[in-house]
Formats: structure tokens, C-alpha cells, sequence
């Protein structure tokens, strides 16, 4: 017996950790520093930390009160109705939902080119087709209105990336409003903001107090360092009062990850910092790198290098990990994570040397 057709379907490759690449290269992993995921450099938020130890012995209970709090929490932050916070097992998860409560077998949505792995991948795990727009590095890989229309064929959804991973470019409220305004009364805008909070653009969310076509993923893994636990949700219209309950899978978020996102949402000094850190990071990037840079709102830099796979090798032999953009079809680029201090100033040292 066989599983069904699975050749279409393409397969996430997250990058190698450091102790797997260290055993490559026959090191002590503290010799490597990793920047290859855009993980948060000062690691989870302390509160959350000090939260998944409180509540460690409430494992056996389902998270129904936690998860409650933590949709009452967002809808608070975020000025919505607790109905429109959908929370999930990480913004894949989320982006999961949104194809269930939207697609039927064959509905089409539109992607940009380079992105994400996983918008597309999502789309075809539940029977849709994957249509493309492409982003150009002479416009600094922009996410236009007339860009996105002139690729859009009446999609059932369309994908914006705000910042954009891998290029770190962003899309303004005004550039959303026109593409929902101009795209069919059945499709659904999707802005994925995983990296949000590494920008001082407002958020998409603003949109949906006066529309009805228009959702944004957001995550816990990047500014509040809580990769691991594998905590997002997305922000929904106002109308799909009952659909999550619909769609839902039971408790997706667990107990420890809504206690922490509880605690991760209280600790503004921990977020102040990385974003801070972020930003010089960026500012060192674009500065010292001896090759191209492109502008950035995520915690990243996108460089342009030449050759990536051999930059990226060489880098991580000298002990630095860094994304070889080739498998985002940007063979000439790398994706850089913005480290601590000393790593970044590492990084750029290295990859300097390399260049």
C-alpha cells in the first residue's frame, strides 16, 4: 500500500544546527555560531522561561484556560474580538487554518517569488495550486501593487511578506489596502509578519477594523525567542466569528507554550533589547560587509556574494553558519541573522575573508 501522490509536494529543509555541523567538521560546537535561522541572538524571553518552569506540573491538564488567556491577551494587544486570534502550532500552523477555511480542492493561490518555503507548501498539503508574482532585485524586491495585480488571475488567496524572508523588504499599509481593494471580493489577502516587530511599519491588522478581506500571520518565535515551542497565530475578519472552532485542531497550542506566550507578551524589556541589537546589527551589515546589502525591516540581511553555495561553505568552515539563498532561487545570495555583537562583527569578518 502506497500514500497518495506526494511528488508535488516540496520538502522544508531548515538549516543544520550547529551540533549536526559540528560533527561534520570534526569541532567543538562552541567553535560555531549559527545565523543561518534568524533565531532571536538573546535567546527566549526570561519570563517565559520562568513560566514554563511554573507551570511544568500542569502538563497532564489540557490548555483550555491558557489558551483562552493567551487569545484574550492578543485580542487585547491588538485591539480585535477574542474570535478573530487564531492561535496555532507556531505561524505555519496558522497558515495551515487560513488554507482550511479557505481553499477547496484546486483553488488557486498567489505566492511571491522568491518566499517562504512553507505558503506554498501549505497550499498544496490541503489541494490547492500555487500560482507565482516575481520579485525583482533591481526594485529591491518589492511587494507592489502593480507587481502582485499583474500576476493576480482571480487567486482565492494572495500572499504578502512583510518583511519578506529572505530579502527583508516590506509592504506599506497603503500598498495592502490597494492590492485588497483591486483583487476579487472572494479573495483573501494574507500579510505574513513573522518578523514584524524588528520594523516600526504599523501592522496590517490596523486594516481589518474596516475590512473584511484581509488576515495577518504573526509568531512568538523571532522577537520573543520562542522558536522551539512552536507558537503563532493569525489575526482574522471580524465575520469568521465561528469558523476557527470549525477548523481547529484540538489544543494545538499546548499548555506550556500558552503559559509562556502569556509571560513572553509581558516582558517589553526583553523585546526592547533585541530589537535594538537588531538594528545595529543591520546598520554593522550594511556598513562593514564588503559585498552588496539590501535594506532590511527583518532580522536578517540579504548579501549578495557571488557564488553562495561556495561563500556559505567556506563561511561555515571557518566556523560561521550562514543561509546559501540558492534553494530560495537566489543563487548569488546569502541570508545573514543578526547576531549578538561579537557575532556579527565575526560574521562580517568572515565573510569578508571569504569574499
Amino acid at each position: 500500500m502506497d500514500t497518495r501522490d506526494l511528488s508535488g509536494q516540496t520538502i522544508y529543509r531548515a538549516g543544520r544546527g550547529i551540533e549536526e555541523t559540528a560533527r561534520e567538521l570534526g569541532v567543538d560546537p562552541a567553535e560555531l555560531i549559527k545565523l543561518s535561522s534568524n533565531e532571536n541572538a538573546l535567546g527566549p524571553s526570561p519570563k517565559a522561561v520562568d513560566a514554563i518552569r511554573e507551570h511544568a506540573e500542569t502538563l497532564h491538564s489540557y490548555p483550555k484556560a491558557s489558551h483562552a488567556d493567551l487569545g484574550d491577551a492578543l485580542a487585547e494587544r491588538w485591539d480585535v474580538d477574542p474570535a478573530q486570534i487564531w492561535l496555532a502550532n507556531g505561524g505555519d500552523g496558522a497558515m495551515d487554518y487560513l488554507a482550511r477555511a479557505m481553499l477547496e480542492p484546486g483553488d488557486a493561490v498567489l505566492v511571491p517569488d522568491p518566499d517562504f518555503t512553507y505558503h506554498a507548501m501549505s497550499v498544496r498539503y490541503h489541494h490547492g495550486e500555487v500560482h507565482t508574482y516575481p520579485l525583482a532585485e533591481d526594485d529591491g524586491f518589492a511587494q507592489s501593487p502593480d507587481r502582485v495585480l499583474a500576476a493576480y488571475d482571480g487567486e482565492r488567496m494572495v500572499y504578502l511578506t512583510s518583511p519578506h524572508n529572505p530579502t527583508g523588504s516590506t509592504v506599506s499599509l497603503d500598498e495592502i489596502e490597494a492590492i485588497a481593494e483591486r483583487t476579487g471580493e472572494e479573495t483573501l489577502v494574507v500579510v505574513d509578519e513573522a518578523y514584524g516587530e524588528f520594523n516600526d511599519a504599523p501592522s496590517a491588522v490596523e486594516l481589518l477594523e474596516n475590512r473584511d478581506d484581509v488576515a495577518v500571520v504573526r509568531t512568538f518565535s523571532k522577537a520573543y525567542g520562542l522558536a522551539g515551542l512552536r507558537l503563532g497565530y493569525a489575526i482574522t475578519p471580524r465575520a469568521w466569528a465561528d469558523a476557527y472552532d470549525r477548523i481547529n485542531t484540538p489544543f494545538a497550542a499546548s499548555e506550556i507554550a500558552c503559559r509562556a506566550g502569556l509571560a513572553a507578551l509581558e516582558d517589553d524589556e526583553h523585546v526592547e533589547a533585541i530589537t535594538d541589537l537588531v538594528e545595529w546589527s543591520r546598520e554593522y551589515y550594511h556598513d562593514e560587509l564588503d559585498a552588496k546589502t539590501y535594506e532590511s525591516g527583518g532580522n536578517f540581511v540579504l548579501v549578495a556574494v557571488g557564488d553562495a553555495s561556495r561563500v556559505a561553505q567556506e563561511s561555515k568552515e571557518r566556523g560561521v553558519i550562514v543561509r546559501d539563498c540558492s534553494s530560495f532561487g537566489l543563487p548569488e545570495h546569502i541570508r545573514v541573522t543578526c547576531g549578538t555583537r561579537e557575532e556579527t562583527k565575526r560574521a562580517v569578518e568572515t565573510i569578508n575573508e571569504v569574499c
